[in-house]
């Protein structure tokens, strides 16, 4: 079968460690099925594993991807949750494509329990991107945020999967949305999706009650100033940086809550596609790729001028 997988880690230049070529079929364990991939989607996580972080030199080669949809061995559409219980990981969980190989390929071994079925209403492609990026963002809103008590909603950094994520999720949900960006461009296309968008730093018309934060030390204290009394600061990232400095004053005094949140769970994506199916909401997606182009792709991803996900497209 065809594979994108990492045959070593390179911190400086990732894209060097990645190789497509024809790996052997999965061999599924008890208890494990196996999908047919139609189509998939890329994540940072994915240039994070070629750079090394997270994926272990004893592991490889490892097939990358996380996220995937397809149909699995009794005929059944389904989308992939990528969580596999891992008692030797601190987080008590790994991410396919860590310790199982992921869903850069044409087919893919996951357990059983891991397969949501597809809704017809979504296509491969769309359901593709949603596993990572998207359940993280829903997951953020309702479990970690609480959004159904709040009004309105900032969500610093446009453009990245879950940023994007979070603003077309929180529209659909009713909420006024505030993004920031420091690209013009990107701050045109948000604010297409329904969002209010500002420059990084800029005043608010409101205070907000959840924060959606994956940038980090460049945004926490606009973060802290932006946020109501009793808010969420919901963070799952840092990628402008994780030394972040905190007012534990305004933290105590505004009673704010600093949630860390990683990911969803498996009930949780599939309320995630019926969700979208029931607001009429689809993924913004960047760009599509042919799996013959699946190099092409990580570039673009890398380039960082991305404003949604970047998809796979096994069928061309």
């Amino acid at each position: 079968m065809r594979a994108a997988y990492a045959i070593a880690s390179d911190p400086t230049t990732p894209l060097s460690a990645l190789r497509v070529a024809d790996l052997p079929d999965p061999t599924p364990p008890d208890g494990w099925a196996t999908v047919d991939v139609r189509a998939a989607s890329l994540n940072q996580h994915d240039i994070w594993s070629l750079r090394g972080v997270g994926l272990r030199a004893d592991r490889l080669p490892m097939i990358l991807g996380c996220d995937a949809a397809g149909v699995d061995q009794d005929g059944n559409e389904v989308v992939v949750y990528p969580v596999v219980p891992d008692d030797a990981d601190p987080r008590g969980l790994s991410l396919l494509s860590e310790r199982h190989p992921g869903t850069l390929a044409e087919h893919v071994a996951v357990p059983r329990g891991n397969l949501i079925p597809k809704p017809a209403g979504l296509s491969f492609l769309d359901a593709a991107c949603l596993p990572t990026a998207w359940l993280t963002a829903f997951h953020m809103l309702t479990t970690r945020g609480r959004v159904e008590e709040a009004s309105a909603v900032l969500v610093q950094g446009a453009g990245g999967g879950v940023a994007t994520a979070a603003v077309a999720l929180a529209v659909a949900m009713g909420k006024r949305v505030y993004v920031t960006s420091r690209d013009p461009g990107k701050r045109e296309r948000i604010a297409e999706l329904g969002a209010t968008a500002v420059e990084p730093g800029a005043r608010l018309p409101e205070r907000v009650d959840v924060v959606i934060e994956s940038v980090g030390a460049p945004t926490f204290d606009h973060s802290m100033k932006c946020s109501a009394p009793g808010a969420r600061i919901v963070v799952c990232g840092a990628t402008g940086g994780h030394l972040a400095t905190v007012d534990l004053r305004r933290v105590f005094a505004m009673r704010l809550d600093v949630l860390g949140s990683t990911m969803g769970t498996g009930p949780e994506l599939a309320a995630l596609l019926a969700f979208l199916v029931e607001k009429d909401v689809r993924p913004v997606i960047d760009s599509t790729y042919g799996f013959s182009a699946v190099a092409d792709a990580f570039a673009r991803l890398e380039s960082g001028e991305i404003f949604g996900k970047v998809a796979i497209d096994f069928l061309h």
